[in-house]
């Protein structure tokens, strides 16, 4: 509690603090780089991550390309923020999954909305899990989004029981995740079974996502949401 003494100022409150207000230079600056994204996303979905030009959209936007070049230093910026936003969509979906689990959400519901975020906007999902753009490493916070990720899957995994025995294979794999396990920081009492499980729901899941997202089942003549919930199945049976 705050003393009476104290210098509190002209209103006398004590001890409150103010969020400080955004200027209208900040909210322009903020207003700007969000068209620079958007119009990068035409460009992503147009010709691929790859031929992303800072210079391409800030003729579409009236601008020099010096001039854009205060929003976003280069190509690579650029790509960061729209992969950092995409990774942080998709983490706060996971969360917000694990928050009306009480902590332990259902490996069937983080499936869905993997799939939902993933047919939602193909081109944000295969910018962070399609081909890598030639040239381009990601800086370290992204890969923290990431492990958000993977701790509520691995805490999904964790509630989701016990299995059968392992066969030779997935024993053997067992035995090479307890030293390559830095994927999972935050969780060092996961089991090898629970680990096992969090990275083949991960893989499949995904592989068939990207060959839904890319066409390949186009002529097949099956339904995709039936093979992923397949999946998911297969993945979860205890």
């Amino acid at each position: 509690m705050t003393g009476s003494t104290g210098s509190t100022g002209s209103t006398g409150s004590t001890g409150s603090t103010k969020t400080p207000r955004e200027t209208p230079r900040e909210r322009y600056r903020q207003q700007v780089r969000e068209e620079v994204k958007e119009r990068a996303w035409q460009q992503i979905a147009g010709s691929g991550a790859s031929a992303l030009s800072l210079n391409a959209i800030a003729k579409q936007m009236g601008m020099s390309g010096p001039a854009l070049y205060r929003y976003f230093a280069n190509r690579d910026d650029l790509i960061t923020e729209l992969i950092r936003d995409a990774y942080r969509s998709l983490a706060d979906a996971f969360l917000a999954v694990a928050d009306a689990g009480a902590g332990r959400p259902a490996l069937p519901e983080l499936a869905r909305v993997l799939r939902r975020w993933a047919l939602a906007d193909p081109h944000r999902y295969f910018l962070v899990y399609g081909t890598p753009v030639p040239g381009y490493h990601a800086p370290q916070d992204i890969t923290g989004i990431a492990s958000e990720m993977m701790s509520v899957l691995l805490d999904a995994c964790a509630a989701a029981g016990p299995e059968p025995a392992p066969g030779a294979d997935a024993h053997a794999f067992e035995e090479h995740l307890a030293d390559h396990r830095d994927w999972a920081e935050g969780h060092p009492d996961a089991t090898p079974a629970a680990l096992r499980l969090a990275m083949t729901f991960w893989s499949r899941l995904h592989g068939t996502l990207s060959l839904e997202l890319a066409g390949h089942f186009t002529g097949m003549g099956l339904d995709p949401a039936l093979l992923f919930e397949a999946e998911v199945d297969t993945l979860t049976a205890r």
